[in-house]
């Protein structure tokens, strides 16, 4: 386990099925994806897409998840700042798509959509319908 990963076994992150579609594309186009999910205010609070690396990490983020999506080779992976990761430590995030657009930093900005994250409580009932989540 890298030193800056949350310790915690649930999983903290999922993805919609319109969020694998998109990640699917934007591989494509951009080669392995990461996504940052910082503190900030307006987009800020989104979570971020970007090219793997090209967002630094370090001491003040945590890695919540190495997502795996069909038809990507590699997984992807999420990362927190740790203050936004204390506010949010209860919950389990699920990265959607929207309609219209966020940062233009982001690189799903250019196709139209957006990336969100909806949230749910650890262990929160009743649990997502069978196979609305991957």
């Amino acid at each position: 386990m890298d030193r800056h990963e949350s310790k915690d076994d649930t999983a903290r992150v999922e993805l919609t099925p319109a969020a694998a579609d998109l990640l699917r594309l934007l591989r494509d186009k951009h080669g392995p994806l990461m996504f940052h999910q910082s503190g900030g205010c307006c987009d800020g609070s989104a979570p971020m897409c970007y090219p793997d690396g090209e967002f630094r990490t370090g001491d003040s983020d945590v890695r919540l998840a190495s997502l795996p999506v069909e038809g990507v080779p590699e997984p992807i992976p999420f990362w927190m700042s740790k203050s936004q990761y204390e506010a949010w430590s209860h919950t389990r995030l699920i990265v959607d798509v929207v309609p219209g657009r966020g940062s233009g930093f982001s690189l799903e900005a250019p196709e139209g959509v957006r990336f969100l994250i909806r949230s749910r409580l650890v262990g929160a009932w009743p649990p997502p319908h069978s196979g609305e989540l991957r």
